[in-house]
């Protein structure tokens, strides 16, 4: 369903009324001599996005498209832009210190891609328009509307010399390449979650490979359904104000798990959290050794009730190239701080979850005028701003207005809580996931500290530490600590981030009235041989579009 699924930050695309006669009828390359035949007209909606244009038959029947998505899509294809770049400065010495690779071309030593779940083709057409390095680009499809609309589509958009319409089985074709023909890049973009196809997906991607994928089930990876989660991903979510981030972790965790089985490992190159979905991008590597340390990436995680204090249990450790049971467990049977008791989840992956080496070299890419501008661009520049500030040994993160409400206080300024981590002596940044969110170094009882600190100075005739009452809550208990790092809320240098500073598109407003996941596209699949001879008599059909702009 790949782009049926779509999104854009400063999309206002709405159907026009523009009329213009589309002619199927277009002049074919000198491999394809296929005579196409007007018989009948039918009415559609022609999409314009990127640098192409692709046209949808007015059917319930066939595939849709839903534009606020596009940000998933420029951002794939800035990914894939660097991606193919340094590869092919590997594959070939003549392609060191190039900056740009020329698309709609085929590169003999190019990538080969996969697009599991093509639907129109508009993501395949347009990685074959815009992005260099490229030698072929299956797009595949069960549905026979999905594939005749690839088809035509990639006629219009004279890219067929790249693309390579496939009507099957996904897993089955990704499991026919886990031996020979293997791919550089396979991109799996589902309606829902992408469990039934991962375990072919790791198996069929090349050595040092690409694998893209998104999840849009956030309902079950942010806690709401936990023994879903379990199902699908062999993962407990649990409820946290984090949870974008943990279901980022998830996804990350059921992607190493599963290519371990295979002697091969993950390095996340980019992960991120977006609208009503999350999209991540590893590389995929073979190597038994590094297999091993596997269990050494993954970690339970404990989580109080009431204060939502987070400790974590690494399944195993490595010390010297030696792979240990890791100690624990890392809390007692109640929260330390406000006695509340814990819920436990995970696995999760706890180790870094971006490359940020090639989150800079996607910004500078970003600024090459030979690419052309993406619409969704400033979006994607200010995201990527934000995840090169993530501290990257930091997993999840604490939502700043919902600790705040937690002790019934305000929430302090952003810029006054960070420089008073900073003052203290430890590291913060925010998170991509969340506007008022604290990624830090410091533990819970510095933070409870800087607090009640804040508390004092809100309510400063008040005594502090708070003494507790008969039946105490989460909040009296923590006020009631005795305080061991004094706070000092003074501005420091560091205190306001650079992103903020310059004002960029971070944290994206709705970009349209009751957007979202559009409803399941219904798929128009050849069930045996006779239904595959009757579709291939029908006549080719003249379609009349609409424009949309």
């Amino acid at each position: 369903m790949s782009d049926s699924v779509g999104e854009s930050s400063s999309m206002n695309n709405q159907p026009s009324t523009i009329n213009s006669n589309l002619d199927v009828k277009k002049e074919q390359k000198d491999d394809s001599k296929v005579k196409i035949e007007n018989e009948a007209t039918v009415q559609g909606t022609l999409i314009t996005e990127g640098q192409a244009q692709v046209c949808f038959p007015g059917s319930e029947d066939n595939v849709f498209y839903n534009p606020v998505q596009e940000f998933n899509r420029d951002l794939s294809i800035a990914v894939l832009r660097q991606y193919a770049l340094d590869q092919m400065k590997k594959i070939d010495e003549s392609f060191v210190g190039e900056t740009f690779l020329k698309p709609g071309e085929s590169y003999e030593n190019g990538l080969n891609v996969l697009e599991a779940l093509s639907a129109s083709g508009l993501r395949s057409i347009r990685y074959a328009k815009e992005v260099g390095g490229l030698k072929n680009i299956v797009a595949n499809d069960l549905s026979s509307s999905a594939v005749e609309s690839i088809t035509s589509n990639s006629k219009m958009n004279e890219v067929s010399h790249l693309i390579t319409p496939n009507e099957g089985d996904a897993s089955m074709l990704m499991y026919q390449h886990r031996y020979k023909k293997k791919f550089h890049c396979v991109d799996i973009d589902p309606y829902g979650s992408p469990s039934p196809f991962v375990d072919a997906a790791v198996q069929c991607v090349a050595d040092g490979g690409l694998l893209m994928v998104t999840a849009t089930d956030m309902a079950i990876l942010c806690g709401n359904v936990p023994e879903t989660c379990y199902a699908k991903y062999a993962s407990v979510s649990i409820k946290t104000k984090a949870c974008h981030e943990m279901a980022l972790r998830i996804i990350l965790q059921f992607l190493q798990t599963s290519a371990a089985r295979y002697g091969r490992y993950i390095h996340p190159l980019l992960s991120v959290s977006v609208d009503f979905y999350v999209r991540i991008f590893v590389l995929v590597h073979t190597g038994k050794n590094q297999c091993k340390g596997a269990a050494s990436k993954l970690s339970m995680v404990y989580q109080c009730v009431g204060c939502h204090n987070m400790s974590w249990q690494p399944l195993m450790k490595t010390v010297e190239k030696r792979y240990l049971r890791a100690p624990g467990p890392p809390t007692d049977t109640k929260c330390e701080f406000c006695h509340s008791r814990l819920n436990f989840g995970g696995p999760l992956y706890s180790q870094p979850i971006h490359d940020l080496e090639f989150v800079q070299s996607l910004l500078s890419s970003l600024d090459n005028p030979e690419y052309g501008e993406l619409k969704t661009e400033k979006r994607i520049r200010g995201i990527l701003s934000v995840i090169s500030e993530e501290l990257p040994n930091c997993p999840l993160y604490l939502s700043l207005d919902a600790t705040a409400s937690l002790l019934k206080l305000s929430v302090p300024s952003l810029v006054m809580f960070r420089s008073a981590i900073l003052n203290a002596g430890y590291c913060v940044s925010l998170s991509h996931c969340h506007p008022l969110s604290i990624k830090t170094d410091a533990p819970m009882s510095v933070i409870w500290d800087l607090f009640q600190g804040f508390a004092k100075k809100q309510y400063p005739d008040k005594t502090w530490p708070r003494p507790l009452s008969d039946k105490p809550t989460p909040a009296d208990y923590i006020l009631s600590r005795p305080v061991i790092i004094q706070a000092d809320f003074s501005t420091h240098p560091k205190g306001n981030p650079s992103s903020r500073m310059q004002k960029l598109v971070r944290f994206q407003e709705n970009p349209e009235k009751n957007w979202g996941p559009k409803c399941r596209a219904k798929a128009n699949v050849r069930r045996n041989k006779t239904d595959r001879q009757s579709e291939k008599k029908k006549p080719r059909l003249e379609v009349e579009c609409s424009e949309v702009n």
